[in-house]
């Protein structure tokens, strides 16, 4: 039996142990024989919506696939008529507006109940006519959206050389795969009849043009928007279609073929492979032709099918999901060179990235290396995924140390040489930072720049300070940066995880393997954060809506996945025998399912911050086994056997 040091809460140590084993056992039982791990990627209903009207579009619909997604995306309306982006969120305007669409295309009517209410809740909610833009390109492409009331994205942007502003470079690397397909589907303005209309979801009324200033962005993008019109009536009388045009539409065909990835992807996203299939769909690429049979073919590894129901990932993390399991059954007692490990180690050293990508655009002279989060992403490895792989290459020994070696020397290289100029990274790129891309009139939904955060430049300054490089100018300013991002009240803003409570899950790990001492105000600070929002229940939990409204921050429903997260800060911080520890831990032994997994329905990771969320399948045995398996690590409980030998000995350091 293990005591709290605060107050004498009670924690049957042996029990925990056995969540442990549980949890562990569940995990080794789902490797792949080729030694990756990947849950399934839980997004929103717009995927398979657009999935949908794409093969309508391209002329590829099968009756049984639309019967099959149709299913899903009913099973996930609400009562209220509303489809949400995330569990127990809001309806969603849009997102409610293509799933109406997708059904009309199955063949649900106008008159069925279902579709009755969720007309209702979008002529309540403004109509189509205050949908977001990606929303009415796609109504656009069927006729049921004007071209000409749309904002103008000229595909002649492909010419802008990377020196100067507004040119592709500048947007992230999920948004430019996206808006150069886009520039070609725009500029050729297609429009495929369909037997339906959609005025029952009209409400009649333009929404009032906003006023800007000539004297802000948003007032001179206004009016470069209306000259861009005019060019675009030159453009579709074929003036100036056969040179200017013509020109730019092949350069950006040819850039986008260029970037297909093996998978038959582009980027292993969504969003730039549908707008890809159809830009090249339009410059006459038939089906047959092997980039769309390529592309095609790639999306039916995404679908998940059950229940006679079936629903596409919005992309795929095996390499992310195979460097946390793996960090997480070291954590949890397994022989780091124990067979899974060596399979796991392998198949991560099979993935690296060996080519250049668009991030040699802004660093032509720096070597390839590093990993992307996908099966195939040649183009876009990330530094998020390149450093937990480089910890998870160094807790698996049996494989081959020179290889090993060798790859994370390439990968350290390239992750230094991606640092911003502030001395923080961003996900893909380096000072991808241009905000006067959200100025843009058809910048409406979800991130377009890849900025320098915290989480991801905490992961950075852990992988190099595990790396030998504590003390070196680089780390020592990047713990700088990230002293300088705590918030007043002790936490760190989540970019890619669910928010408050994932940054301070990821930064305060870090600063402890940079050398920051336990009694630092900046990590007090941080714990006093999680002591002052854990719940009752003894778990962590945080709404994604803090995003949107920060008074929510760490408040929410207590999950798996955020209480390891909290739990994580508190036992690298030489926490594990307070309360809060015990209680949290308790929590994930109280709650496990028998199978050794917890059930998780919220979404605690983010794709774009406001607008697109994730549910990692994953995430909710991962973590809490790393958060389990280091305490009790550090409470001195053998986590191989689940025998206690907790000393009774002020708690030890937590392993790092």
């Amino acid at each position: 039996m293990s005591v709290s040091q605060s107050t004498g809460t009670k924690t049957d140590s042996a029990q925990i142990a056995r969540t442990l084993m549980r949890a562990r056992t569940h995990l080794l039982s789902i490797q792949d024989e080729e030694g990756w791990w990947k849950g399934d990627l839980e997004t929103n209903i717009t995927m398979d919506a657009e999935d949908l009207m794409m093969r309508e579009f391209i002329g590829l619909s099968d009756p049984d696939d639309l019967a099959a997604a149709a299913r899903w995306i009913r099973s996930q309306q609400r009562d209220d008529g509303t489809w949400a982006t995330f569990f127990e969120g809001p309806g969603d305007l849009s997102t409610t507006v293509e799933a109406y669409v997708a059904l009309r295309l199955a063949g649900d009517l106008q008159s069925d109940p279902h579709m009755q209410r969720a007309a209702a809740f979008v002529l309540g909610a403004g109509g189509v006519e205050e949908t977001r833009v990606f929303t009415k390109i796609w109504l656009a492409l069927f006729g049921l959206w004007s071209w000409h009331d749309l904002p103008s994205i000229p595909p002649e942007i492909i010419f802008l050389p990377a020196r100067m502003p507004l040119n592709i470079y500048e947007f992230s690397c999920w948004a430019r795969q996206t808006f150069v397909a886009l520039t070609v589907v725009a500029a050729l303005r297609p429009s495929h009849h369909l037997h339906f209309g959609i005025e029952e979801l009209r409400t009649g009324e333009v929404p009032p043009e906003e006023k800007c200033s000539i004297f802000t962005w948003s007032g001179r993008f206004a009016i470069a928007d209306r000259i861009l019109k005019r060019y675009e009536a030159l453009a579709q009388r074929g003036i100036v279609r056969n040179t200017v045009r013509e020109l730019a539409l092949g350069l950006a065909e040819r850039w986008i073929v260029k970037r297909q990835e093996a998978d038959g992807s582009w980027g292993g996203i969504q969003p730039p492979w549908v707008y890809s299939i159809i830009a090249l769909h339009l410059r006459g690429y038939p089906l047959e032709h092997p980039v769309i049979a390529t592309a095609l073919e790639g999306f039916e590894k995404f679908m998940v099918r059950e229940n006679e129901m079936r629903w596409l990932e919005a992309c795929q993390s095996p390499v992310w999901d195979t460097a946390l399991a793996t960090i997480a059954l070291v954590d949890a007692g397994v022989s780091e060179d124990d067979p899974v490990m060596v399979r796991a180690a392998e198949w991560l050293l099979g993935q690296e990235v060996t080519v250049r990508g668009d991030w040699a655009v802004r660093k032509p002279n720096l070597p390839v290396g590093g990993w992307a989060f996908e099966f195939a992403n040649d183009n876009y490895p990330d530094v998020d995924d390149t450093a937990e792989v480089v910890l998870a290459l160094r807790r698996a020994h049996g494989v081959d140390q020179h290889a090993v070696d060798l790859a994370v020397s390439r990968a350290m290289v390239w992750t230094k040489g991606m640092v911003s100029k502030d001395g923080a990274w961003g996900a893909f790129d380096a000072d991808n930072i241009r905000e006067l891309l959200y100025q843009l009139p058809f910048s409406d939904f979800g991130a377009v720049i890849d900025p320098p955060s915290a989480d991801v430049t905490a992961h950075m300054v852990e992988m190099l300070s595990h790396e030998g490089e504590r003390d070196s100018a680089l780390v020592q300013r990047s713990v700088q940066w990230l002293r300088d991002q705590q918030e007043e009240d002790g936490a760190w803003f989540g970019r890619w995880g669910v928010n408050y409570v994932y940054g301070v899950g990821c930064v305060v790990p870090a600063l402890i393997a940079a050398g920051i001492e336990e009694q630092d105000p900046a990590i007090e600070r941080a714990i006093d954060f999680l002591l002052r929002h854990q719940n009752e229940d003894g778990g962590w939990g945080e709404d994604i809506r803090s995003y949107d409204d920060p008074s929510l921050r760490a408040q929410g429903h207590s999950t798996a996945t955020q209480t390891a997260w909290a739990l994580l800060a508190l036992i690298a911080a030489g926490r594990s025998g307070d309360e809060a520890a015990h209680r949290g831990v308790n929590f994930l032994s109280t709650t496990q399912r028998a199978d050794g997994s917890w059930d998780e329905p919220y979404y605690t990771g983010t794709g774009f911050p406001g607008d697109f969320y994730i549910n990692y399948h994953l995430y909710r045995l991962v973590f809490p086994i790393s958060a389990l398996g280091r305490w009790c690590e550090a409470r001195g409980i053998d986590r191989s056997v689940g025998v206690v030998a907790e000393a009774e000995s002020p708690t030890p350091q937590p392993a790092q």
